[in-house]
């Protein structure tokens, strides 16, 4: 059913995008409502990275619409898009941090580059922003004295450091240990909470975003397949759904890739090794 919401703080409406003729993403409709964790999920190569560029206006639908807080992203010029992304904070894949800054200055890197703040309250905010993650006291460290699971830790106070409406999280558990993953699921969690934000997850943990999502998005093959909430994700009777959330080696989505029946490929070896002999 087409999703659709008047308070959405992003709508996306019959949304079609790909490069050339090979389409990545088909009619897709969502609504992100304001205050919600809202979970994007579906096998790689999906679109998933691609739907929170086309958000974030890198990049501009073939057909359809693109709306955050109402205004249309595709008809913005690029000071429009600029003053809408200043209201959306970004963490990407591993944290990309700049490794030649400190911790502190990662963060105040936002609040320096967009706000005309002095030294004394930027300073006060970075702190306060690494604090909300735990690591006001790592603030004078570099991204390589810090472990993966602090790092991204570092990239969320980045995130949230010019206060935006929205915070997209590109695989924030990737490549984290389980306590760490645990820490950081949370925090998206509560920090959503706390700050009054609204988030979109992309992620492919099933079970620590289910825990963490109010509402939750399902792509597959480009279109969206199924979307409601975790609870209901869980007790899909859609085979793909059902394969992707309990991830099952086998249903819509074949261990084996395509190929001749396994018989026909050894009898037919067979007769060319029995004709080379001859």
């Amino acid at each position: 059913m087409p999703v659709s919401s008047a308070s959405a703080i992003v709508q996306i409406d019959a949304l079609d995008f790909g490069y050339g003729e090979r389409l990545i993403l088909r009619n897709i409709d969502m609504a992100i409502r304001p205050g919600q964790v809202v979970a994007v999920m579906g096998a790689s190569g999906g679109g998933k990275t691609t739907l929170l560029r086309l958000i974030g206006g890198q990049i501009k639908p073939q057909r359809g619409s693109v709306r955050f807080e109402g205004k249309d992203l595709a008809g913005a010029n690029q000071n429009q898009i600029f003053a809408m992304r200043r209201r959306m904070g970004m963490l990407f894949q591993f944290g990309a941090l700049f490794t030649d800054m400190s911790v502190f200055d990662n963060v105040a890197f936002p609040l320096r580059e967009h706000t005309d703040l002095p030294a004394s309250m930027i300073r006060d905010l970075v702190l306060m922003k690494l604090n909300a993650v735990g690591l006001r006291g790592a603030r004078d460290l570099y991204p390589a004295e810090l472990s993966g699971g602090m790092a991204r830790r570092v990239a969320m106070a980045r995130a949230i450091a010019l206060d935006p409406a929205l915070v997209m999280y590109d695989e924030p558990f990737a490549g984290l240990d389980p306590i760490s993953l645990g820490i950081s699921a949370r925090l998206i969690r509560s920090l959503n909470d706390a700050l009054g934000l609204t988030s979109i997850v992309v992620s492919h943990d099933v079970e620590v975003t289910f825990d963490i999502a109010d509402y939750v998005y399902i792509l597959g093959n480009g279109s969206l397949i199924a979307h409601g909430t975790p609870q209901q994700m869980r007790e899909s009777a859609d085979p793909l759904v059902h394969q992707f959330v309990r991830g099952e080696p086998d249903g819509p989505v074949h261990f084996h890739y395509p190929a001749a029946a396994i018989d026909d490929d050894f009898l037919r070896s067979a007769a060319a090794g029995h004709r080379g002999r001859a």
